[in-house]
């Protein structure tokens, strides 16, 4: 059976060890602009403080360099998506943002109607600026809230309080009608009427998007080494149900792990993630994940942003790339689709990693004998159980 590219169909054959695939997923642009008025005790993404302002311009143009050395891996596949994630995006100039944008469109095909996501921090919200991010073709404006409750702010070290919080979230919707509200719980201190306030604040003010995220000690922070005293397992888990239930009553659909939205409006970026699709990542420490016909590439940008700066502008902005081996595939597609409530189409698999779905038919079966999948001919999708134990489950596909 040949596919229109000549190649044999994604479930017919694995030649020498590598799956060979009919057609790319569908691709994504991720741009990390890596700075932050302060760093947050909790946080373990690359992001730095600006010590003598912002290079914007040089940044912009190491970005440029960067994604035009990209291009030969990518050439003439249409973008879906956009997200410019951080650190803080909105410390950069609406100026800078707009020509990052029609750089990208000037050497990308992206896609008419494409989401185009830029991270906000509420402390550095501005009218101006915010109309400017509109302009220039930022269609989704992602505020990191976190919590309404100033004791809880304070805790976490973000720059913002509550008021400004408020405020922000007036400003983006003056300009914006797809806005995202990240929000955490099992805080510091929190207790389930805290948390549950927290939700409620969020669902009244409408937004088209929630993502509601448990905190968690990541290595390399300052709350690993200095841990807060949190809420124990169980008050965590009550408090999660509590807020999925608050949402859904509230009409937010529960789609992935951590995301509730409003109809229509699920993240297209991060679907793409979920699904198992492609996604190029510019910009310092960056990672991307990028299908060739026959091999996955998984990838890392220099971490350091004037390292990166430098090696991006001289055409050498990648640190890292491997092969994923086609014994890793199961596990990595696993790991993605399964945080989608409805779980993914059983065709899905093959298409995405070029394996037959047989090779993972043991894994399956023993995931629904534990009760932590359903599946039919069609779909395959985490019981609430496998949910709640997402970790036991996918550790049954690692190799």
């Amino acid at each position: 059976m040949q596919g229109r590219s000549g190649l044999p169909a994604a479930n017919q054959v694995i030649a020498a060890g590598r799956p060979l695939l009919q057609s790319p997923p569908p691709l994504s642009l991720y741009i990390h602009l890596p700075w932050c008025v302060r760093k947050c005790p909790y946080c373990d993404f690359s992001s730095f403080e600006p010590r003598d302002g912002l290079p914007e311009q040089e940044y912009i143009a190491a970005l440029t360099r960067d994604l035009e050395a990209a291009l030969p891996q990518i050439w003439g596949r249409k973008v879906v998506s956009i997200f410019i994630g951080g650190g803080t995006p909105s410390l950069f100039s609406a100026q800078a943002i707009d020509a990052l944008l029609t750089r990208a469109r000037t050497l990308l095909p992206v896609e008419a109607h494409a989401e185009i996501t830029l991270e906000a921090n509420p402390g550095t919200a501005e009218a101006h600026k915010f109309a400017g991010f509109r302009a220039a073709g930022v269609n989704r404006l992602s505020l990191g809230i976190q919590s309404f409750n100033p004791r809880h702010l304070q805790a976490l070290g973000r720059i913002h309080d509550d008021h400004e919080a408020r405020r922000a979230i007036d400003l983006a919707q003056r300009h914006f009608d797809n806005i995202n509200l990240d929000l955490m719980y099992a805080l510091p201190g929190q207790c389930m009427d805290e948390a549950l306030a927290d939700i409620r604040e969020a669902i009244r003010f409408a937004p088209q998007h929630l993502s509601a995220y448990h905190l968690t000690l990541e290595p390399n922070t300052v709350f690993h080494s200095k841990p807060p005293e949190l809420p124990d397992d169980d008050a965590s888990a009550a408090m999660q149900e509590a807020i999925e239930a608050e949402l859904a009553g509230a009409g937010y659909e529960h789609y992935e792990t951590s995301a509730f939205a409003q109809k229509h409006h699920r993240c297209k970026h991060n679907l793409n993630y979920w699904l198992f699709g492609d996604y190029l990542g510019i910009g310092a420490a960056a990672h991307g994940k990028l299908t060739l016909h026959d091999r996955l590439l998984r990838q890392v940008r220099h971490r350091h942003p004037q390292t990166y700066m430098e090696r991006a502008l001289a055409g050498g902005a990648l640190e890292q790339e491997h092969e994923v081996a086609a014994a890793e595939l199961p596990f990595e597609f696993m790991m993605n689709a399964l945080r989608l409530t409805e779980g993914f189409p059983a065709a899905l698999f093959s298409a995405r990693t070029g394996l037959p779905l047989t090779a993972v038919l043991p894994a399956l079966d023993e995931a629904e004998r534990r009760g932590l999948i359903e599946r039919d001919a069609l779909y395959i999708r985490p019981t609430l159980l496998g949910r709640r134990f997402l970790n036991d489950l996918l550790q049954l596909f690692l190799p």
